[in-house]
């Protein structure tokens, strides 16, 4: 499994160029797509209100690259629903499952609802748990996970009211380096790239793969940073035998 972890420099409210950076980005993957492979697409990649507009453009990506694709998140509204709400995709284009913000965050909580679909989903033999961006610094929705997951993927939109990423992207480390550790996982962040186009804020690119089965502590964290993708092989042998030599001391709630 290869996981591809997307960072454009997107616009607000403009899908075509959504379209035409992502599909750009997506081109530079050596010898293309494999089946297991994941592609993480940023919280809100696309703005659409509807279920019917999300899926006319997920679907198509899904069969074209020919893998799996965390599809972000968009807002749902209608017929009584408000919620930040996104879908993971097989390589056919099938809807494997959907998953919901389930802490909307500052001015996003006069638009939507809070969710109630935890991402919990089978890739082949590997437990993925998705979380729409600050629901990623909630540790308590961890504990509502069914099993414990070996990757937890991310979809953001970071935004900063500081003048530089520099204090974000600092956070969001230091933040998945804990939540590797501590749950015994395999992170990966996609973000909106470092400067986009929003109404209000900066956003920060604070995309990046969070690794805590090494001994280097340099390598617990793979930013992203300016680059507009990252290409990760997570070493899932690696992470059994840290969680069996974690389990040996009592640090985990869920086998």
């Amino acid at each position: 499994m290869r996981l591809i972890l997307t960072q454009p420099q997107l616009k607000a409210f403009d899908n075509s160029h959504s379209r035409e950076t992502i599909a750009r980005i997506l081109e530079t993957i050596p010898q293309g797509f494999r089946r297991d492979d994941i592609i993480v697409l940023p919280e809100h990649a696309f703005f659409v209100q509807t279920q019917e507009e999300y899926l006319s453009i997920l679907q198509p990506m899904a069969r074209e690259m020919g893998c799996h694709v965390v599809g972000g998140s968009f807002h749902e509204i209608g017929e009584g629903v408000k919620r930040n709400t996104g879908a993971v995709f097989t390589p056919e284009g099938e809807v494997l499952g959907w998953y919901d913000k389930l802490r909307p965050y500052s001015d996003e909580r006069s638009r939507v609802d809070p969710g109630t679909r935890l991402g919990e989903f089978r890739v082949g033999e590997v437990n993925v748990m998705v979380t729409i961006c600050a629901d990623f610094w909630f540790s308590d929705l961890f504990f509502q996970a069914k099993a414990l997951p070996d990757l937890v993927l991310v979809p953001a939109l970071s935004v900063t009211r500081k003048s530089t990423p520099d204090y974000s992207r600092a956070l969001w480390r230091h933040l998945a380096i804990s939540r590797a550790y501590e749950f015994g996982v395999l992170a990966g962040i996609s973000d909106w790239g470092y400067p986009s186009a929003l109404p209000k804020h900066i956003t920060s690119g604070v995309g990046g793969f969070a690794d805590t089965t090494g001994v280097d502590p340099g390598a617990f964290y793979r930013a992203t940073g300016d680059a507009e993708l990252q290409l990760i092989e997570p070493d899932f042998a690696a992470l059994a035998h840290f969680r069996h030599d974690r389990n040996e001391r009592g640090f985990y709630w869920k086998k």
